[in-house]
């Protein structure tokens, strides 16, 4: 496990937000697209990391409530292995009801700079991105959870407030490029 802070800029709009990306039904979306009235959560994740595991009920659990709120969710699978027929088998073992797509080569998690699972963005309705970093303050531990940031995050952006903590370290394992 690696613990490092995200450089993708507080305020930088979501990158290539019009690039196309085949979601795992095979129909093709942009980031840009997915957003809804409220914003834009996009999360790298996958589905054999042990951090992904433990941090399964938080996953879906956020994921629901950032659609119920009118924020779009798109989870971005960048490993080399991944597959549109394992992920697609992943998500509806999960009953996933958002877009996961693939990220073949990892070109959007180097545009983000992402580079852990699970790993989180934040986007404003403007595009702009409010939050980067972690689910919560124990991924390792959905039991010692003391802090929500991301759920805090997205009440703040519900409040049309800027998020009082808009950068939190990222843990988890390592998004599989090669």
């Amino acid at each position: 496990m690696q613990v490092r802070e995200v450089s993708l800029e507080i305020g930088a709009p979501i990158p290539k937000g019009d690039q196309a990306l085949k979601d795992i039904s095979g129909k093709e979306i942009t980031l840009n697209k997915a957003k809804q009235t409220n914003g834009l959560l996009v999360m790298f994740s996958g589905n054999d990391c042990p951090y992904i595991e433990r941090n399964k009920a938080r996953t879906i659990e956020i994921c629901r409530y950032a659609l119920t709120n009118q924020v779009g969710v798109v989870l971005v699978n960048s490993n080399a292995n991944a597959t549109l027929e394992a992920m697609k088998a992943y998500a509806l073992s999960q009953q996933y009801n958002w877009y996961y797509v693939a990220d073949p080569g990892a070109g959007i998690a180097d545009a983000f700079q992402a580079d852990h699972m699970p790993e989180c963005y934040l986007f404003n309705q403007s595009g702009m991105l409010v939050y980067k970093g972690s689910i919560d303050d124990s991924p390792g531990n959905a039991d010692a959870v003391k802090t929500r940031h991301l759920n805090n995050a997205i009440n703040d952006l519900l409040a049309k407030k800027s998020p009082k903590v808009n950068t939190t370290p990222s843990l988890g394992c390592n998004i599989k490029r090669f």
